[in-house]
Parts: structure tokens; C-alpha cells; sequence
């Protein structure tokens, strides 16, 4: 089989030569707990050595169990530790996008910050957070490093190095806080359109995998509507329903006029109404591929395509 004889190569170029889609791929994340650790990261950056392992382990359980993403961050070029330990709470659900910065005298205090974004400083300036985790995948390590670069030239104080996003096949990978926007092969485009666009309220379609607080197939639905509406701007087609259909979705949006939103992708706050948009999508799986630089055993990817889509 052809599989079989496959030469190896970096992922994320495995992805550009299978012209891998980025449609409805983003990772869940409501809401997100980011810890600054500034020196190297082990292949998890909280789990693992050089972090504190037994304070990590705790950390990421009061996280996780309150319904929250770790991530760590550092700025790009430093290693040497802060004198205090900085931390952001941000909630990227649709009309209550937040950030609140905080910082406590060490590592072990982040264990009593509140959870609930009650404590800190809050912000109205975006953070783009690039994964840089070379640890997790080269692939991220080499194209983040370009993406992360020329952002940190531009906005230094909003651009901050990540852990894994997930996804590494499209690096360079990055999320922009706190709305959650979710973007792949940014060091193919100039990734300060993707902060332009954001400063106007819209994203980047060519580079868009979704939004984190959406579901896969509302993402998917979304990429088709501004498709089929040019309508770039961040909250519209807010989803108001889905619903699973033979091999596939049927997912109900708000029409380009109504950018509004609601918390989880349901249709409360919502009734339909004439200008709702419905879209009709076929889940299918990818040909067998290697999704990390890493990965040893081929896997079937979801992908997403248009049925049909009505207004």
C-alpha cells in the first residue's frame, strides 16, 4: 500500500501538500486559565519537568475542574523567570468575552486565585497567544517561531508564546483572546492581517478554523455562510441550533443582520425567524494520515463538507 512506503516529513507540511482543510477544526475552550512560565517546557509544559510536577498536577485539577483550559505563555526571547508569577483568566464565550490579568509572589499561590475572574486587572487589549511548543511537535517550534516573531515586532506587549492549541499539523497555530478565534498556517500569510482584522471586528477566513466556545459543526457552518454571504465580521451568523442528520448536520443561524450570540451554540435568546440561515453539512473522515510529527499510527481526520445552505 502506498501508505505503507510514505516517506516521513514535518506534519505541517504533510498537511499543505494534502491541502488538509482548516474548516471546523478549532479546540473546545469556554474559558481559559494562562500561566506565564518562562523558561522550557517539557513535552507538557504544567506536567512535566523543568515545571513543578506535583504543583502542575494540582494546578491543572483545579483548572480542568472548573471547567477551564490551562495554558502556559511566555514572551518571546525571555527565559529568566519574573519576579512575580503573572496569570490571566479569560472567558471567550459570545457576549462575555473577558481578560483579567493578576499576578501572585510564586508558582504555589496560583493554587488560591479565584477561578471566577473576581481578582485582577481587567483588559480591553487582545493577546494572541502562538504555539511555540517545540516540545509537543516541531512543526510548532519552527513555524510558530516566524509567526510569533513578526507579531511580537509589531504588538510586543499583546503577542505572547504558547503550549499546545492542538492542531499541529496547521502550524503555525494561534488563538486570539478573549474571543477564542482559532487560526492555522499563519506563517503562510502575513499574521499581522490576522490582527488588523481583529481590530476591526473581522477575521481572516483563509486561516480561520474556528471559534472555541462553538461546536465543530457550528464552526463548519459558519466558514459556509461567509463563504456564501461575504460577511467577515467576528460575530455574525451566531448559532441559535444543530442538529445531527443522516451523515451529517443540520445547524440554523442568524441571518448577517442579526450579529448577536449566545453562550453555547443552542437556541436560547433566540427564536428563529425568517432571516435564519440553514446549513446542511456531511461529516466525512480523511484518507489514513500521520496528524503530529510524532505520530506513529495513521488516524482518520473529521472533515466537513456543504450539502446546501438556504436564507
Amino acid at each position: 500500500m502506498t501508505l505503507a512506503v510514505e516517506h516521513w516529513a514535518p506534519c505541517s507540511d504533510r498537511a499543505r501538500e494534502r491541502h488538509d482543510p482548516l474548516v471546523g477544526t478549532g479546540p473546545r475552550g469556554l474559558r481559559w486559565f494562562l500561566i506565564e512560565v518562562a523558561g522550557s517546557w517539557g513535552q507538557n509544559a504544567l506536567l512535566d519537568a523543568p515545571f513543578d510536577r506535583e504543583l502542575g498536577r494540582a494546578l491543572v485539577r483545579r483548572i480542568e475542574g472548573a471547567g477551564m483550559r490551562p495554558l502556559a505563555i511566555r514572551r518571546t526571547g525571555r527565559r529568566a523567570a519574573p519576579a512575580t508569577q503573572r496569570w490571566a483568566i479569560v472567558d471567550s464565550r459570545p457576549g462575555r468575552e473577558r481578560v483579567v490579568w493578576g499576578e501572585v509572589a510564586d508558582a504555589a499561590a496560583l493554587l488560591d486565585v479565584p477561578l471566577d475572574g473576581s481578582t485582577g486587572t481587567p483588559s480591553t487589549r487582545p493577546v494572541y497567544c502562538i504555539c511555540t511548543h517545540a516540545r509537543h511537535d516541531q512543526c510548532c517550534a519552527v513555524r510558530g517561531r516566524r509567526v510569533v516573531t513578526a507579531l511580537a515586532e509589531a504588538r510586543p506587549e499583546e503577542t505572547w508564546e504558547c503550549s499546545h492549541l492542538g492542531g499541529d499539523r496547521f502550524a503555525g497555530t494561534m488563538v486570539v483572546f478573549p474571543h477564542g478565534l482559532y487560526y492555522g498556517y499563519a506563517d503562510d500569510g502575513d499574521p499581522l492581517r490576522i490582527a488588523d482584522a481583529f481590530d476591526e471586528g473581522r477575521i481572516v477566513p483563509e486561516r480561520f478554523r474556528g471559534r472555541s466556545s462553538l461546536t465543530h459543526p457550528v464552526q463548519a457552518a459558519q466558514h459556509f455562510a461567509r463563504e456564501a454571504f461575504g460577511d467577515e465580521r467576528i460575530d455574525s451568523f451566531a448559532p441559535i441550533a444543530e442538529e445531527a442528520a443522516e451523515s451529517g448536520w443540520r445547524v440554523r443561524l442568524a441571518g448577517a443582520g442579526d450579529a448577536g450570540g449566545t453562550d453555547a451554540g443552542t437556541a436560547d435568546g433566540h427564536a428563529a425567524g425568517a432571516g435564519d440561515i440553514v446549513v446542511d453539512l456531511e461529516e466525512t473522515h480523511s484518507e489514513p494520515l500521520l496528524s503530529t510529527c510524532a505520530a506513529t499510527r495513521f488516524v482518520r481526520v473529521r472533515q466537513y463538507a456543504l450539502r446546501s445552505i438556504s436564507a
